[in-house]
């Protein structure tokens, strides 16, 4: 088993570094327009995770598709709990037609939060999640779909603890009243969905509930305010706060 996870680990490793190396060659940030290249940062906060910054970053590869590459310092919260969990990923984002895009991508987890239910250190390769987004950018309307799973890579339980795998999905639609103003709804779910001593899934949280959106006219920046009520019956309302900015 342990040979087993060593090599699982090492597939993953590889396949993040064959994504860099297959669509950006190293001679390719020279030979292409600045304008190509685009990044974003986003500091966030809510009840469940806590704080954590968010950066993601593009690079059109042509105008079909861009090489992305994503961080979540999870650290920042809960996670500091969590063997300092942090989350590193790359793939691809096709511009499907005007105003969508889809974005599959892999990343790689340190900490301790999958491998041994966070009872352990922070190691290299916690984890693993395979994630989709799916976003929506019009004139008048906006939208993002997000699905990841969040699965161990390594068994470093104690006998009497577990690893843990997590199913993570939201979505939201709104409406764009100007330049400056968007509301709408979000949905978000995440659910306890497996482990080597986990019998049968479990939510962690439903949220569901309006945000108001005030971003700048000109493109560099936006802050989000979401709140509402969550389905699970020991909690009571979610609240989520996220400032943004554009490079």
């Amino acid at each position: 088993m342990q040979q087993f996870n060593k090599l699982y680990r090492m597939g993953a490793f590889a396949l993040l570094v064959a994504l860099f190396s297959m669509v950006l060659p190293a001679s390719a940030f020279a030979q292409e327009e600045e304008d190509k290249f685009s990044m974003t940062v986003t500091l966030n906060s809510d009840q469940f995770f806590g704080f954590y910054p968010f950066f993601s970053g593009s690079y059109a590869v042509n105008d079909k598709f861009d090489f992305t590459f994503y961080g979540i310092l999870w650290s920042g919260g809960t996670g500091s709990a969590w063997g300092n969990w942090t989350e590193f990923g790359a793939g691809l984002k096709f511009n499907v037609t005007e105003g969508v895009t889809i974005a599959p991508q892999i990343g790689l987890l340190g900490g301790s939060l999958l491998s041994s239910g966070a009872l352990g250190g922070g190691i290299l390769g916690d984890g693993i999640v395979p994630n989709l987004t799916i976003a929506l950018s019009r004139e008048k309307t906006e939208g993002e779909f997000y699905l990841g799973y969040y699965t161990p890579l390594r068994d470093e339980a104690p006998e009497e603890g577990s690893t843990l795998a997590y199913l993570h999905y939201w979505a939201n639609f709104g409406y764009k009243f100007g330049s400056l103003v968007s509301a709408g709804l979000h949905f978000e779910h995440l659910m306890l969905a497996g482990g080597s001593n986990i019998e049968e899934s479990s939510d962690v949280y439903q949220w569901f509930g309006p945000y108001v959106q005030f971003a700048d006219p000109k493109g560099r920046g936006w802050a989000r305010f979401s709140s509402g009520t969550d389905f699970v019956e020991a909690n009571d309302s979610f609240f989520k706060l996220t400032v943004g900015m554009n490079f």
